[in-house]
C-alpha cells in the first residue's frame, strides 16, 4: 500500500448528501464512537483483528473471523434500531458494493457487527440486511456476547455504550482491514468517496493474493 505501518489513514472526500442526512450525522457525531478527527491517526498496532471470538452470523450459524484472512474486508459497526445513522452507513457500504462487482464473496468481504447485540438477533440482523438490499454474496452481519462484541470492538479501538435514555453509542466510521488481518485505513462515514474505497479495496485484496501466490509457490 505504500504507507507507514504505524499509521492509518481516514480519506476525506464530501459526497452529495441531503440536508436531512447531513443534519443526522452532524448531531450523532457530537456524541458519537469515533477515534480520529484528523485525517491521518495512529494505527492500534499490529495486532490481528481476525480474532478468535465467538459470533454468529444472520442465518444464526457460528461464524470465525479466521475464515476472512486472505480477503480485505470492510468492517463497520451499527444496530437495527438506529434510527438514522447506520442506514446512512449502511447506504454507503451498498454503494461501495455496487462498485466491486464479482470481487465481494471472492476476495473482498464486508463485514457489519451490532453493537447492540442484547437485543440484535440473527433473525433481527437477517431483516435487516433484506430491509436495506445488503443482502449479497460476501456481506456478513455478525451478533455474538456482548463480551465477545467488546473484544472485537477493541481491536479497532472502539468501546461499546448505552446512552441513558438506552440508546447506543453510534460507530460513523468504516474500518479496512488487510488480508493478513492487519488494520489499514479508517474512513468518516460522513465523508465517503465510494470509488476510493473501493479502489483502496481492490488493492489490498490484490496484495493478498500476490502473497498466497508468493506463499504456495515457496512450498
Amino acid at each position: 500500500m505504500g504507507k507507514p505501518s504505524g499509521f492509518i489513514q481516514t480519506i476525506w472526500s464530501w459526497p452529495r448528501l441531503t440536508a436531512g442526512v447531513i443534519i443526522a450525522l452532524a448531531v450523532a457525531a457530537n456524541a458519537c464512537n469515533s477515534n480520529t478527527s484528523t485525517a491521518r491517526a495512529p494505527a492500534t498496532g499490529d495486532g490481528d483483528c481476525f480474532l478468535n471470538v465467538k459470533l454468529t452470523d444472520q442465518h444464526g450459524r457460528p461464524f470465525s473471523l479466521a475464515s476472512l484472512r486472505g480477503r480485505a474486508v470492510l468492517f463497520d459497526f451499527f444496530y437495527t434500531t438506529c434510527p438514522g445513522p447506520c442506514l446512512v452507513l449502511t447506504a454507503r457500504m451498498r454503494s461501495i458494493a455496487e462498485r466491486l462487482d464479482g470481487s465481494l464473496g471472492a476476495k473482498i468481504a464486508f463485514v457489519s457487527v451490532t453493537v447492540d447485540p442484547e437485543v440484535d438477533t440473527p433473525q433481527r440482523l437477517l431483516a435487516y440486511a433484506r430491509e436495506q438490499r445488503a443482502e449479497r454474496k460476501g456481506w456478513i452481519f455478525l451478533t455474538g456476547a456482548p463480551g465477545e462484541i467488546d473484544r472485537l470492538m477493541r481491536c479497532f479501538r472502539l468501546i461499546r455504550r448505552h446512552e441513558p435514555d438506552g440508546s447506543v453509542d453510534h460507530v460513523l466510521e468504516f474500518f479496512l482491514v488487510g488480508p493478513d488481518g492487519r488494520l489499514r485505513y479508517q474512513y468518516l462515514a460522513s465523508q465517503v468517496n465510494s470509488e476510493r474505497i473501493a479502489d483502496d479495496l481492490e488493492r489490498a485484496a490484490g496484495w493478498g493474493l500476490a502473497r498466497n501466490e508468493k506463499a504456495t509457490a515457496a512450498d
